[in-house]
């Protein structure tokens, strides 16, 4: 058992009524440190941008996992993001002997020991290079879709609830990318439920 196989969880969006959340996990390579790491949320685009490519070619593995809105739906934000931990943890080659997991939550599944640590994407590397990775391929999957579903704003607001987003919704409604489940998209959908 190689005691350095030890991996970094994170994801991003959570909060917003749209889009999925992006669960990354990451493994770093003690030989090859990456410079600058930190949490997603206190580093720029650019900065974060410019990391993304540097961390996944100098770890030791790496695996972003999707969960979409049909799952969040289903199952509801928490137990979704913790099922797409699991499945990023299990992704990973090699296998991790242990995972740090920001937040105060562990998935009940996870494929080894692990640990869970708040503010771990301002503590510790493996996390930070996680968070960046999850926020990245987030960020831009949700500028994707702004050519899919053009005039919601997917583009600037990435899903979350903003006052753009909220007026975006009013004038068009739902389209399939939004959390049905999320109060703000029920309630919107809840007059065409009644018809």
């Amino acid at each position: 058992m190689n005691p350095l196989l030890v991996a970094g969880v994170d994801e991003a969006g959570r909060g917003p009524l749209a889009g999925p959340v992006a669960v990354a996990a990451v493994i770093l390579d003690p030989a090859r440190p990456v410079a600058g790491l930190g949490d997603s949320k206190a580093l720029s685009q650019t900065r974060r941008e410019t990391l993304a490519p540097l961390i996944r070619a100098q770890v030791l593995a790496w695996h972003v996992e999707w969960v979409w809105p049909e799952e969040i739906d289903r199952l509801n934000i928490l137990h979704a993001t913790m099922a797409g931990m699991s499945r990023a943890l299990r992704a990973l080659q090699p296998a991790p002997v242990r995972a740090l997991v920001d937040g105060n939550r562990l998935p009940r599944d996870l494929p080894c020991p692990a640990e869970a640590l708040v503010k771990g994407d301002a503590r510790e590397p493996a996390i930070m290079a996680a968070s960046i990775l999850a926020k990245v391929a987030r960020d831009q999957y949700m500028r994707d879709l702004e050519q899919r579903w053009p005039g919601y704003g997917f583009a600037l607001h990435k899903g979350y609830p903003t006052p753009e987003h909220f007026e975006a919704l009013r004038r068009l409604g739902p389209c399939e990318q939004h959390r049905r489940s999320f109060a703000p998209v029920r309630a919107l959908l809840a007059p065409t439920l009644l018809d």
